[in-house]
């Protein structure tokens, strides 16, 4: 018995080794690219184009004076993505949540039928659109604008579906029947209880959605066209021009001063995935 013991405890450990190994060699596949670029932001065009190096160099100063000295603005650009990210981030999960908890909450008949509309949706991509979308917008003289990169964002079919799903395997239909007992209301009843129980949900929806929008370049070029409008991808994309042809160390320090806030946002977000798991106990 004490051989078999031993036998087993000794297999544990090597399983453990191996995942632990495997853990620690995906971690750093995922951060080597982003530390390649930010170690290009400290490097020279010359030592960029002469080979990889994972140590920092001496350009930093010199790739951001670059930028400045080239109508590069990186903090109006970081104050339009902010504010563009930030509005349509705080829309799409707080407007798909009360979707989701509609669909899961309130029995109807067309109940099914628009959960299958909303799937649909889904698999219709944003380009298809995109030709109707701007001369929708330009009737309504709302390019170079910011609200066509706001308010859309309270229809995310994926969203949506997510914030369901969840619900589905966590909400207590009791809690929702003792909150109208007690005379409150459904809005109130979404905000002050639902809501709270939902946080993993919204943090990991929200880290998606902010990286997203942050990232967006397709439909901001197509209906920004003023240059104090730009956010920083539109901003990092139009450094491939002739002037910025041969500046590639600061071609990478636009791209990590565009990276920088994500990191952030991501760090503010994440603990709630998993600490806020314990919201489940409304079963209790």
């Amino acid at each position: 018995m004490e051989k078999i013991k031993k036998s087993s405890a000794v297999n544990t450990k090597i399983s453990k080794t191996i995942i632990y190994i495997i853990c620690i060699l995906l971690a750093v596949l995922s951060i080597l690219p982003f530390w390649i670029m930010f170690v290009n932001a400290t490097r020279s065009t010359p030592e960029i184009q002469s080979g990889l190096s994972l140590l920092p160099s001496s350009h930093l100063m010199r790739n951001l004076q670059v930028l400045l000295d080239k109508s590069f603005d990186p903090l109006q650009g970081f104050m339009n993505s902010f504010i563009i990210s930030t509005f349509a981030t705080l829309c799409t999960v707080y407007f798909s949540s009360l979707a989701a908890y509609g669909l899961v909450t309130y029995k109807w008949k067309l109940r099914k039928p628009f959960f299958t509309f909303i799937i649909c949706v889904m698999m219709i991509p944003s380009q298809a659109s995109a030709i109707g979308f701007y001369q929708f917008m330009y009737k309504l003289h709302w390019t170079n604008s910011f609200l066509p990169l706001i308010l859309p964002a309270i229809a995310a079919p994926a969203v949506v579906f997510f914030m369901r799903q969840y619900l589905l395997a966590t909400l207590s239909h009791e809690i929702v029947e003792a909150s109208r007992v007690d005379g409150s209301g459904e809005i109130k009843t979404f905000n002050r209880i639902i809501l709270p129980l939902m946080m993993p949900a919204v943090a990991t929806q929200a880290i998606f959605a902010f990286v997203a929008n942050w990232n967006n370049l397709f439909m901001p070029m197509i209906l920004l066209t003023r240059k104090e409008k730009y956010t920083l991808p539109i901003m990092v994309s139009l450094l491939k021009g002739d002037i910025y042809k041969q500046e590639f160390g600061s071609i990478y320090m636009g791209l990590a001063l565009t990276s920088l806030p994500l990191f952030v946002v991501y760090f503010l977000l994440s603990r709630y995935i998993i600490a806020g798991v314990a919201l489940g106990g409304v079963k209790e």
